[in-house]
C-alpha cells in the first residue's frame, strides 16, 4: 500500500469526540486484522494500561452520531456493545498489547498520522495569525493614507474580505469527524 493512501485511509478514520482526536474500536480492529471482540479482549485483559485518557466507552448520543455520519457503522447502531474509542497515547499502548507484525506496522503509521495533524493544525494557527497581523497593517494604511492612495482602497478592502475568509474556520455542523 502506497504512504500515501494508508495515510488517507488512516486520517479517514479518527474522529474528534469529546474534543479529542480518537479512533474506534471497529477501525483499529480492522486495520490490525483481528476481530473487534479479540481486540476488546485484549484491552480488557491489559485495562491497567488503558486509564480513560487512553481509551473510553461512547455514550449512547455520540454512539447515534457516529452512526448517523459513517455508512460503516451502521450495524453498530443495534448492537449490543458500546464501541469503544482510542486516544493517540491509547493507539501507542495497543502496540504492547497486540504482538503481531501487522499490530507494529499499522501503529506506527497511525501515530505518524496523528503527529501530521497536530502538525497541520499548529501550522493552520501560525498561518491565520499572519493573516489577521497583515489585515491590521492593511486597515492602518487606510486609516493613515490621505486621499492619493484613495483609487486603491477598494482593492485594499477587497484583500481584506479575502484575508477574513482564509481566516475563518470551518462552522462544524457535526462535532464526530475530522474535517
Amino acid at each position: 500500500m502506497e504512504m500515501l493512501t494508508e495515510y488517507k485511509i488512516i486520517e479517514d478514520r479518527i474522529f474528534t469526540i469529546r474534543g479529542q482526536k480518537v479512533m474506534v474500536d471497529y477501525d483499529l480492529a480492522e486495520l490490525y486484522g483481528v476481530k473487534t471482540k479479540r481486540l476488546n479482549e485484549a484491552v480488557k485483559r491489559n485495562s491497567d494500561r488503558f486509564p480513560a485518557d487512553f481509551m473510553f466507552k461512547l455514550n449512547d448520543n455520540e454512539l447515534k452520531k457516529l452512526v448517523a455520519n459513517c455508512d460503516r457503522f451502521k450495524k453498530l447502531k443495534y448492537s449490543s456493545t458500546t464501541p469503544n474509542v482510542f486516544t493517540e497515547q491509547g493507539v501507542a499502548m495497543l502496540s504492547s498489547v497486540l504482538n503481531s507484525e501487522r499490530a507494529i506496522a499499522i501503529n506506527i503509521e497511525i501515530i505518524r498520522t496523528f503527529v501530521k495533524l497536530r502538525q497541520y493544525a499548529l501550522t493552520t494557527d501560525t498561518k491565520n495569525q499572519e493573516i489577521a497581523e497583515l489585515q491590521k497593517i492593511l486597515m492602518l494604511h487606510i486609516e493613515n493614507t490621505d486621499n492619493k492612495f484613495a483609487e486603491h482602497e477598494t482593492t485594499i478592502k477587497q484583500i481584506i474580505d479575502v484575508l477574513n475568509n482564509l481566516i475563518e474556520k470551518p462552522k462544524e455542523n457535526n462535532p464526530i469527524g475530522f474535517k
